[in-house]
């Protein structure tokens, strides 16, 4: 890791030189700072947000204006990773002007570098116009939680011949219309690879196997604080969520029983000014 901004190049160039790339998302801004200490290449506030921080059952309530205020939270988190907003559900399906004018809040509200959109060669011609238009664009395929249901619901993706190579199809069209990185999640791992040798743009996998251009995991996951359904790609690197219900837990334990807060996190008066006190009250 070097303290060097991480730029749409450094990507490209980390696909060249077969370097994994790293990301995380982040939905605020001390979980920015900390995973930009921590070296992570790119930091997407995805859409999750909805049902990791908010409490919505899945992804598709969350607002614009609810994932402007937390990309701007992010931003301010951040000194060298590259910071990727995804736009939410029906915010770039009703009108390439509509979507042109809700990726353009994302880079001048929400301060990001670029915006994900989720669909294969069916929103080819939409993120053309965001490129033509100076808005970076990251492409998902796979897995689409936004679409989940036309999909079967949460299950992998291309597990045929016939699926998977209409998937390359797509992605080749989100490529040949200037995404500059693909998001594929929940996939086999064969196809990742494969996906990630076709297309000259990197792969970021999430459930895509080891072999794609990169990784990303949700923040929440990675620490293991528990947002309910946990998929077979997550590995809980901690169990953050543990540590933090036992302090809680502890807290209210000594809080209770009145051992705290103890001398070591009060403040003193002295006996006289406390003595004048009492006197003037009296």
């Amino acid at each position: 890791m070097t303290d060097k901004k991480v730029e749409l190049v450094s990507l490209q160039k980390m696909k060249k030189n077969q370097t994994p790339i790293t990301m995380v998302t982040a939905y605020d801004f001390p979980t920015a700072r900390l995973v930009d200490a921590a070296g992570v290449d790119t930091v997407l506030v995805g859409d999750s947000l909805a049902n990791v921080v908010l409490g919505y059952p899945d992804t598709i309530p969350v607002t614009m204006d609810e994932m402007l205020h937390h990309c701007r939270a992010v931003a301010r988190g951040l000194q060298r990773a590259l910071l990727i907003g995804d736009m939410p559900f029906m915010s770039y399906n009703i009108s390439i002007p509509k979507a042109i004018e809700n990726a353009g809040r994302f880079l001048k509200e929400g301060r990001v570098a670029a915006v994900k959109v989720e669909g294969g060669g069916w929103v080819a011609e939409t993120v053309a116009a965001l490129v033509q238009a100076g808005i970076p664009v990251v492409g998902h395929l796979g897995l689409t939680p936004q679409t989940a249901s036309m999909l079967g619901g949460y299950r992998v993706q291309g597990r045929d011949a016939k699926s998977a190579s209409k998937m390359l199809d797509h992605a080749l069209a989100l490529q040949q219309a200037g995404a500059f990185a693909l998001v594929l999640e929940c996939v086999p791992a064969r196809l990742g690879k494969l996906m990630s040798q076709k297309l000259a743009i990197p792969v970021i996998g999430i459930g895509a196997g080891p072999d794609t251009d990169g990784q990303v995991l949700v923040f929440h996951d990675l620490v293991g604080i528990e947002a309910g359904f946990t998929p077979k790609f997550v590995k809980h690197f901690a169990e953050v969520g543990n540590q933090m219900k036992q302090a809680v837990e502890d807290y209210c334990r000594e809080v209770q029983k009145r051992s705290f807060p103890s001398k070591e996190h009060s403040f003193s008066i002295s006996d006289e000014e406390f003595a004048e006190l009492e006197k003037a009250l009296n």
